[in-house]
């Protein structure tokens, strides 16, 4: 099969190549194919063969747990939904609002955030998943009950209300602030970013 990327006129052909491709593959000789059935004895020895060539025994946990985030934010990015505002605007808009949250913090959220949002999970769940990357060391009921009060605003209360009940600093040093300021902080982050792709995907589907 090819391996470089052809550039193709129009989608017919794009496609004919495609199941040209696929039936090559079919019809390679039998050592040479990728085994289809996983249950067969034969499959054991062929993915055996493929660990070998791949090994995570000279990375630490870190690593392997910062290179799986990164991929799989990638890949549902390509996934997301298309009326969904592109993630360096949304950044920007965050960063306005809250500069003294460190840069990746505010990326990755936004990143979160853009997955959470279509999920279809309850708006306390979406912004834990927005920050729970971000605390490592904090449970998730725990983040569950810090979130709670926001996802409460984002059915309608006073975002400020709910900012000055539920304890965020006014906006200083990130360093300086404690471990429960920082994950009040990063909640507020998250629900801004909710916020906006809320607001942003209903101007686009009401235009």
């Amino acid at each position: 099969m090819a391996s470089q990327p052809i550039h193709y006129e129009n989608c017919e052909d794009a496609l004919s190549c495609i199941q040209g491709e696929l039936l090559e593959a079919l019809l390679q000789p039998q050592e040479d194919c990728y085994p289809w059935n996983p249950a067969e004895p034969e499959a054991e020895a062929y993915f055996a063969e493929l660990e070998r060539g791949f090994s995570l025994c000279d990375w630490q946990e870190e690593e392997v747990e910062s290179a799986s985030l990164a991929f799989f934010d990638q890949l549902h990015q390509c996934w997301a939904s298309p009326m969904l505002p592109a993630t360096e605007t949304l950044i920007t808009s965050l960063s306005k609002r809250f500069a003294t949250l460190p840069q990746e913090w505010l990326e990755a959220i936004a990143n979160r955030a853009r997955q959470a949002f279509s999920t279809n999970l309850s708006l306390a769940d979406q912004l834990v998943m927005c920050v729970e990357s971000l605390l490592p060391n904090w449970a998730e009921d725990d983040l569950l009950v810090l979130a709670r009060p926001w996802a409460y605003a984002m059915r309608g209360n006073s975002e400020q209300a709910v900012a000055e009940t539920t304890g965020v600093p006014q906006p200083r040093d990130w360093a300086a602030l404690s471990q429960v300021e920082q994950v009040r902080l990063s909640l507020a982050v998250a629900h801004s970013a909710l916020a906006q792709l809320k607001d942003d995907t209903n101007d686009l589907e009401s235009s």
